[in-house]
């Protein structure tokens, strides 16, 4: 198992669920190395672009976006299903949501505010 770090977004993102949701959330977010590496895992998405890879965790109405370092995954974005649901549909994309988000310019600046937010 990996440690699990939050940025201060995807911190703020948990926090603002409600209790319950949280533990619930939490208790079904554990991540080890055999399941990045099975690519039939539906509940694991692999995004990349540019060389950077970025995994998709799915519990229930949640996506919890992340990357891994070393020992530990540092969670990025902690977002509703329907957020990218609803920009797949409005988009018409033919492609699954990891190909979709690899390529959004949208999804991307959504993880950078994570990253940025830590440095200010």
């Amino acid at each position: 198992m990996f440690q699990i770090v939050f940025n201060e977004i995807s911190a703020a993102e948990i926090s603002a669920l409600g209790t319950l949701e949280q533990l619930d959330l939490l208790q079904e977010f554990k991540v080890s190395r055999d399941d990045l590496d099975k690519p039939s895992c539906d509940k694991f998405g692999r995004i990349e672009r540019d060389g950077r890879v970025l995994y998709r965790f799915r519990a229930k109405d949640y996506r919890v976006y992340f990357e891994v370092r070393e020992q530990s995954v540092l969670v990025q974005r902690v977002l509703h299903k329907n957020t990218f649901s609803d920009f797949l549909f409005r988009s018409n994309m033919p492609l699954s949501e990891d190909e979709a988000l690899a390529g959004s310019k949208h999804f991307w600046k959504l993880i950078d505010e994570g990253r940025e937010a830590r440095r200010r």
